[in-house]
């Protein structure tokens, strides 16, 4: 039995191949043997539902939110577009309308 590569991009276990590719399905990353290298440090910034966030992806927030110090509240289903992602507590930096430039955490907020 062969051992096949874990994904690159989000380690995942469960890849296989169709023909020379590997395939991730968590991910839909598709590399052949040769590419498999990846920063061995590089975290993996995921959704609610798990899903693999990137630099600017649009997201929408999955529960209304209260605001620290300013009595706020960001509800649930306002898109947030083009985040960053950042180390940290919170894991997403960006900029709500209405609100200005905040951090949310990855756990909050599901891919558009």
């Amino acid at each position: 039995m062969s051992v096949l590569p874990p994904c690159p991009n989000c380690r995942s276990e469960f890849t296989y191949t169709d023909g020379n590719l590997f395939i991730c399905p968590d991910c839909a990353r598709e590399w052949t043997s040769v590419t498999a290298t990846v920063e061995p440090d590089a975290k993996v910034y995921r959704d609610s539902a798990g899903n693999i966030l990137q630099d600017g992806d649009t997201v929408t927030v999955i529960k209304d939110l209260k605001l620290k110090g300013s009595g706020g509240v960001i509800k649930m289903g306002t898109k947030v577009k083009n985040i960053r992602l950042v180390d940290g507590d919170h894991d997403i930096d960006c900029k709500i309308e209405g609100f200005g430039a905040m951090s949310l955490k990855s756990e909050f907020v599901k891919k558009a």
